[in-house]
């Protein structure tokens, strides 16, 4: 018999989790290895992960730091996102995106999505550029890629930067490239709820040298040697900083683990490609379900699955919220629109209608789903949805 899987917040009436991290014996092996090292930040274990990510991705560089937070506000950095300028964002996503906007001096404009997938809507992107527009910042939501095409197109033709966060996305692919790779930068979250885990954790990805030396730096306090570097030639204290940078560094305890992830990545990618296919194929026929994954999940790193609650249900979504968690199912809501937000009131701009953000976040409802998920669970979280 399969072993239970245990709320996070040790509440034994749960028995669904929303997710459960996905960590092996192997995983805990790596972690007392590198603990073992001497050198337990900036070494070779950090080394080896971004090589190996790097792969993975099919970029040219990968730059270790300490989350996708910092990711996304060393990468605006780098393309000089300062004071003044506007950075187009879309309303669903997470604080984070908006937030790193800010930390540079700049202003998030707030883009409306996509009714179908919840990505940043390319119509919606043109509506909000203005004279002081220098970025987009699409967000891949829940592991399916935005329409890069068009909005690259966008980014030429009004001569703008794209940074992508790509937290959702390790293992997404839009036209068989790595999302990421279609801007400046992509951004990588490893917090315990992705795809990949280094418990807290960030990865930028990028195909220009002078980026990626640049992100190097500004990881490291803008030091432009690292403790190898230092200690192998020369007085170790005699080193140069480049410019004002920030102790975003990724040590190698959690290089250690995100490197003994990455090599099993497409397999608990393909867990979570499963559970969404059962979903789909027992959730389709359902009066009032709306599906958000459809059937191509190939490329798909199918992060969150999604559906829309709409008023021939039975119910609305936070009354089925409130159903689920008695029944012990945790579920929540990928998210609470920027705009909604006590903090950003003054803080963003709007330059066109937000309708598909106001009206989704009202219907939106994301259901349990993670690699070692059983069909018990599965199963559980269908019958107490059709038995409403």
């Amino acid at each position: 018999m399969k072993k239970k899987h245990i709320d996070a917040f040790e509440n034994n009436s749960i028995k669904v989790p929303f997710v459960v991290p996905n960590i092996e014996p192997s995983d805990c092996i790596a972690i007392e290895t590198a603990l073992k090292s001497n050198l337990l930040t900036d070494g070779p274990s950090l080394r080896k992960f971004e090589k190996a990510f790097s792969k993975f991705t099919g970029s040219k560089y990968a730059i270790g730091v300490s989350n996708a937070t910092s990711a996304l506000h060393l990468s605006l950095k780098s393309i000089g996102i300062g004071t003044g300028d506007e950075v187009i964002i879309p309303n669903i996503t997470f604080v984070a995106t908006a937030n790193a906007v800010l930390y540079t001096g700049a202003t998030p404009v707030l883009a409306d999505v996509n009714r179908d997938d919840l990505n940043i809507s390319p119509e919606s992107i043109k509506e909000n550029i203005t004279k002081k527009t220098k970025a987009i910042l699409p967000v891949h939501f829940a592991g399916k890629s935005c329409n890069m095409s068009q909005i690259k197109k966008l980014a030429y033709t009004n001569n703008l930067q794209i940074i992508e966060d790509c937290a959702h996305a390790l293992g997404t692919k839009f036209n068989k490239t790595h999302v990421g790779n279609f801007g400046k930068t992509g951004c990588f979250s490893f917090y315990p709820t992705k795809n990949l885990t280094t418990f807290e954790g960030g990865m930028v990805i990028t195909n220009s040298k002078e980026t990626a030396l640049q992100i190097q730096n500004l990881r490291n306090h803008g030091i432009t040697k690292s403790l190898k570097e230092r200690f192998s030639k020369g007085y170790p204290w005699d080193f140069d900083m480049s410019e004002l940078g920030y102790n975003y560094r990724l040590d190698e305890i959690r290089s250690a683990l995100g490197l003994n992830q990455l090599k099993r990545l497409q397999q608990m990618n393909k867990s979570r490609q499963n559970a969404c296919a059962y979903y789909n194929s027992h959730l389709k026929d359902i009066p009032g379900i709306e599906l958000y994954i459809d059937s191509k999940l190939k490329n798909n790193s199918c992060h969150l699955y999604v559906v829309k609650i709409l008023k021939n249900f039975g119910m609305n979504r936070n009354t089925l919220f409130k159903h689920l968690l008695k029944k012990g199912i945790r579920t929540s809501v990928h998210y609470k629109p920027l705009n909604k937000f006590s903090f950003y009131k003054n803080k963003l701009k709007i330059h066109s209608t937000l309708s598909n953000s106001e009206k989704l976040y009202s219907q939106i409802l994301s259901l349990p789903l993670f690699p070692q998920i059983t069909k018990r669970e599965l199963d559980l979280v269908i019958q107490t949805i059709k038995n409403i």
